[in-house]
């Protein structure tokens, strides 16, 4: 049987200053904070998830709290991009001033025929928002900001990686998680491989760049530490693990992250991918009304909260 993902689930990366960077993803980009939560392996540190309104797979974006942390050195065997899609030129023309007017400098080009805005965060995570066309998932209306529900992201697009030896990589790709390579373009004299999963869309697509002169990266604030593909549920999760498994890749195992359930694989070049069921979701434990409103806790940890509350750092989040 042909296993195939729907698109991506999510991206996690790393922030210095977990209240700037609140501030840059809900006031700057109008996405709605759906889940304040803390690092499951490491619960000093807060771990917070921006989404559209509703919290919908494949619209999320999650940071992990390291204070103080320094910045990640780029390099090869890297995720390099997190994009977001809205749609229309008219859309475009409005994040281009609205990003200008809060002071975040953008570049506006087409790479690989679609037009976008290249810009960083706050820590220097490197984003782009670009025209979908209307293709895609369309992301849930978020009444809590001031962004016109027109314009509003629409979810996440493709993931950009950063590799030095492409073909173990592509093996990993094609026969792990039975991605296919769709096209190829040139990115200012780079090789870029695009691989696509399921019926594909620009929701749906790794965009693979081949710069084997690059150094090896460096884990730090502002990078990508996985990418998260979606998977229907619990039982394609486990067929995805028995899969995996035959073929030799190594994986975590079965995770239960509360709000979804998780695999996780570290790629040949050092990428670490994941695995995640669409549901429960996060409205499991919260009403939808209310989502991201107070500190939330996996079962696990409930058991602690009062330790944990007393540990972590004062965060408005209103």
């Amino acid at each position: 049987m042909k296993r195939h993902f729907s698109g991506l689930h999510h991206v996690s990366a790393l922030s210095s200053d977990i209240a700037r960077n609140h501030a840059f993803y809900t006031r700057v980009l109008g996405l709605r904070l759906v889940k304040k939560s803390v690092n499951q392996d490491a619960p000093t540190m807060y771990h917070l998830f921006y989404a559209d309104g509703a919290g919908s797979p494949g619209s999320d974006m999650t940071f992990f709290d390291f204070p103080r942390a320094a910045r990640e050195h780029r390099g090869r065997d890297s995720i390099c991009l997190t994009t977001f899609r809205v749609t229309g030129a008219e859309a475009l023309n409005f994040w281009q001033e609205r990003l200008t007017q809060h002071g975040v400098q953008v570049t506006r080009r087409t790479v690989d025929g679609r037009e976008r805005l290249d810009f960083e965060d706050v820590d220097g995570t490197r984003l782009a928002l670009f025209d979908d066309a209307g293709e895609g998932p369309r992301g849930v209306v978020w009444e809590g900001t001031d962004v016109p529900a027109e314009f509003q992201l629409q979810g996440l697009g493709f993931s950009g990686v950063t590799v030095g030896d492409l073909p173990p990589f592509q093996e990993f790709l094609e026969r792990g998680l039975n991605l296919r390579e769709g096209r190829g373009y040139d990115d200012g004299g780079t090789p870029v491989h695009v691989f696509e999963m399921g019926e594909g869309g620009p929701h749906a697509e790794l965009h693979v760049a081949v710069q084997p002169d690059l150094p090896r990266r460096m884990p730090g604030a502002g990078g990508v530490h996985h990418l998260a593909l979606r998977v229907r549920d619990e039982a394609e999760l486990l067929n995805w693990q028995r899969h995996l498994g035959a073929l030799g890749y190594r994986n975590s195992g079965e995770v239960d992250r509360h709000w979804f359930q998780s695999v996780y694989i570290t790629a040949p070049s050092g990428i670490v991918i994941e695995l995640a069921t669409d549901g429960p979701g996060f409205a499991t434990d919260e009403a939808p009304h209310q989502l991201g409103e107070r500190l939330s806790l996996p079962p696990f940890l409930e058991p602690q909260r009062a330790e944990i509350e007393a540990k972590l750092r004062p965060l408005n989040t209103p």
